[in-house]
């Protein structure tokens, strides 16, 4: 279609680069994703908050006890390891408390606006939650207890980040991936002073959005094609989490029910 004259030069050519295009558009636009995933974390704490207060003695909104977090899909390595691999993935969604999730809300913003920016919403989606999948799976190694929490994946945008310094190759890559890498270490020691912390999450997170991130090469510099792919990976992570949490709900059904 000529700009000008509005005239027909040639048909459209269609295929799957339509398709393509076409699935990766229903993506939000880029700084709207890490809103979504506050939104997320907030419903799941006021859900549970409420399933808290009604259903276990004693139960508040600041705290939440051990068995809500479980029936909503907390990290627990004995189940995990029998057959509730989704509670690798619906863990990083959850909160234990009132301070926990504001402490988390603000890494998460703070963080994740600048890997958004970085590498786009397609990208930042499966970095996210490959590197919260990675830092429960280190955590069920390795620590057996109970954990949830979106530092791991919070973690995971700053082992992101330090793979966005290496790959820029120039100065300003080896400025951002030493910035980074400070943080990592500072973000690190503080997590080993506070009591009751999932280190081994925080540490498998920050190696899984590293490799994850790595893996993915250089942001923005890739064809528009494959910015559209990563697009619709987004998407299909997106809805691969939506279907944990389902499974879970059946499950938690199942539990109240027996």
């Amino acid at each position: 279609m000529c700009p000008y004259c509005e005239f027909e030069l040639a048909p459209k050519p269609k295929g799957n680069t339509d398709a393509a295009r076409a699935i990766s558009s229903l993506l939000p636009q880029d700084g709207q994703i890490i809103v979504y995933i506050l939104a997320v974390n907030g419903f799941l704490y006021l859900a549970m908050a409420l399933f808290n207060m009604q259903n276990v003695r004693g139960g508040s909104i600041m705290d939440l006890s051990g068995s809500t977090l479980f029936l909503f899909g907390a990290k627990e390595p004995n189940y995990i390891f029998h057959g509730e691999w989704w509670r690798l993935i619906t863990a990083g969604f959850l909160h234990a408390g009132v301070i926990h999730i504001m402490m988390n809300s603000w890494g998460l913003y703070d963080l994740g606006m600048q890997a958004e920016e970085a590498f786009g919403a397609g990208k930042l989606i499966v970095i996210y939650v490959l590197s919260s999948i990675a830092g429960f799976l280190a955590s069920s190694l390795f620590a057996p207890s109970l954990s949830v929490g979106a530092s791991a994946g919070i973690f995971g945008l700053i082992g992101a980040m330090i793979a966005y310094g290496v790959n820029q190759r120039s100065s300003f890559g080896s400025y951002v991936k030493g910035a980074y890498t400070r943080t990592a270490v500072w973000a690190l020691l503080i997590s080993f002073l506070i009591p009751y912390t999932d280190n081994w999450a925080h540490m498998g997170g920050l190696a899984g959005g590293f490799a994850a991130a790595y893996v993915a090469g250089h942001p923005r510099l890739s064809q528009p094609r494959q910015e559209r792919y990563w697009n619709i990976a987004g998407l299909a992570m997106a809805g691969f989490v939506v279907i944990c949490f389902v499974v879970q709900l059946v499950k938690t059904l199942n539990y109240l029910q027996s």
